[in-house]
């Protein structure tokens, strides 16, 4: 069977890949033989058989035989990477465990919160809940109105110097004093004695020191100077008069709705009814 098996190319290719052993599929029985290939030969069948011995060996003398082929050698670098690719860490279960455990924790926690919690929360009242509600919003809606309504109070000190430059117009009539003698000289003069008239007469007259004499002041008088200005300035700003009026307001009508949901008959500062 073994040179039969040299002789067909395919069969010779298994013999090599085999390591010069037969193939396991050439010890099945064929066939052609049927059951009785299972059986053992006559030595009239060996005799036959081996008369055509001659052929095969010339056949075998003139035919090559086949180069012997060596498989390589692994090369051990080689696999060690290969087999150090095919490590792979898998990222994936430990965090997942990891997440599992922390979920868990944390709902158990939760739940033995909730059960401390449970006995508290089945003792709360429904109209004290609506009287705190209630106390709430309207502390909230009072304070958003009083707020509308405050002022700004402060008193400010104010200490500068303001400079002061003007031309100061004068037009009136005063008593001047005379700080010394004045002599006045061709002054036309009128004397009415008891013995002597003398009417408008050139002479020299010498006015006193202190001699107080009306006169009319018409001139310009320029002024340029700095006044020191130190004193307290009381300031008081209405807030319902400044931008703030506008989002105090608008938190009221925020609040009104749930105050009035409460509380129907609830009052303003005023005691006139909120809700309308």
């Amino acid at each position: 069977m073994a040179e039969d098996d040299k002789k067909d190319p395919a069969q010779k290719m298994r013999y090599l890949i085999n390591g010069g052993k037969p193939s396991p599929v050439a010890r099945l029985p064929k066939k052609d033989g049927g059951a009785a290939a299972f059986l053992p030969k006559l030595k009239n069948d060996k005799k036959t058989a081996a008369a055509p011995e001659p052929e095969l060996t010339k056949s075998k003398l003139t035919q090559p035989e086949p180069p012997i082929q060596t498989t390589p050698r692994p090369d051990p670098l080689q696999g060690a990477v290969s087999t150090l690719k095919g490590l792979k860490f898998n990222f994936g279960p430990p965090f997942w465990t990891i997440a599992s455990l922390i979920s868990m924790t944390v709902n158990v926690v939760l739940l033995i919160v909730l059960l401390a919690l449970l006995p508290n929360i089945m003792k709360l009242n429904m109209g004290g809940a609506l009287d705190i509600g209630n106390y709430l919003l309207g502390g909230l809606y009072s304070n958003f109105e009083q707020m509308e309504r405050a002022h700004i109070t402060r008193t400010i000190p104010v200490d500068t110097t303001i400079p002061v430059k003007f031309d100061l117009q004068l037009n009136q009539q005063t008593n001047v004093v005379l700080s010394q003698d004045v002599t006045i000289n061709n002054a036309l003069v009128t004397v009415n004695t008891g013995g002597l008239n003398i009417t408008r007469a050139l002479t020299t007259i010498v006015l006193p020191q202190g001699t107080t004499l009306p006169v009319v002041l018409n001139l310009v008088v320029p002024v340029d100077t700095t006044v020191p200005v130190t004193l307290n300035v009381d300031v008081d700003i209405p807030l319902n008069e400044t931008q703030l009026q506008k989002p105090f307001a608008g938190l009221q009508d925020v609040v009104r709705p749930f105050y009035c949901m409460l509380n129907p008959n609830a009052l303003n500062i005023d005691q006139q009814p909120i809700c309308k």
